[in-house]
Parts: C-alpha cells; sequence; structure tokens
C-alpha cells in the first residue's frame, strides 16, 4: 500500500478496481480508493483541504478540489487516524491519483454538542501537506500484464 509521511502525518491508500460497476466494453472503469491519515506528529490537526489530480492511460487529467474529504474536516490528535473511502470512474483501465491535503495545527476550545470550538490555528493560506500518489489498474489489465501488480 503506498505510503507517504510530511511534516508526522502520514497518508496511506489502497486502490480496488470495481468489476461490478464497470463497462469496459463502454469504456468505463471504477475504482474505489481508501485512505488513512494518521497523525504521527506532536500536534493537533485539522485536514482543511484536499486537492487530487487524476490521470487516465490517455494522459486525460482532472481535478478535484475542496473542503476536507466526503464533507468532514477532521481534527486528529497525535497517535489518532482517519480513513475514508471515495472513488473513481476512468474511460482507460489504468491511470494514477496523486494530490495533497491541506493540515492545520490548531487548539481546541469547549465542546458544544457535536461541535468543537477552535481557538486557534496557524495563519490562513499556510500549509502543512502531504503528497501521495497511487495507481488505478482494473483487473482485466492486470491479467493481460500476466497477472503482475506494478
Amino acid at each position: 500500500m503506498p505510503s507517504s509521511v510530511t511534516e508526522g502525518i502520514r497518508v496511506s491508500v489502497e486502490s480496488t478496481y470495481l468489476p461490478d460497476r464497470s463497462q469496459p466494453d463502454e469504456h468505463s472503469f471504477a475504482f474505489a480508493y481508501v485512505v488513512t491519515i494518521a497523525n504521527e506528529g506532536h500536534a493537533r490537526v485539522q485536514l482543511m483541504r484536499r486537492h487530487w489530480i487524476i490521470t487516465d492511460g490517455n494522459g486525460e487529467v482532472r481535478e478535484v478540489e475542496g473542503p476536507g474529504v466526503v464533507g468532514e474536516q477532521p481534527v486528529l490528535e497525535q497517535g489518532q487516524v482517519h480513513q475514508y473511502t471515495s472513488g473513481a470512474v476512468l474511460p482507460t483501465p489504468i491511470g494514477t491519483m496523486e494530490g495533497t491535503y491541506e493540515m492545520r495545527e490548531v487548539e481546541l476550545g469547549r465542546e458544544l454538542g457535536d461541535s468543537v470550538e477552535v481557538r486557534s490555528g496557524i495563519a490562513a493560506g499556510e500549509r502543512v501537506v502531504t503528497r501521495g500518489s497511487f495507481y488505478l489498474k482494473s483487473t482485466l489489465l492486470k491479467e493481460e500484464m500476466g497477472g503482475h501488480e506494478h
């Protein structure tokens, strides 16, 4: 499983081809990926934004960016882990994804129900970023390549 550590934040990704959601005859290859973000540093951090660059086997690029991940901006204490699952559909049986996460060091205050007061953090625009990439490869292509993982 590809893994990258920057500024004490480890990001690991495991991708899976979804044959039941793919239609190779129509150039539609579905992939799921599980991202694990672990705070191995000393500070409490909050995941603020993500930016993914998705490149299919034809070299076509699309970008996905925005606040948090799957509707959340989790706060990770030292030693805590956040995991989420998402997906991508490509017109080719192979592709790559690479990207960054913007993490902000935060000082938390009172808890108010499901909300937590954020007293301070790094200045807006300052980044503590982890970058990583991984391959998306359908089982159809793996069979053509003799079943080897690359």
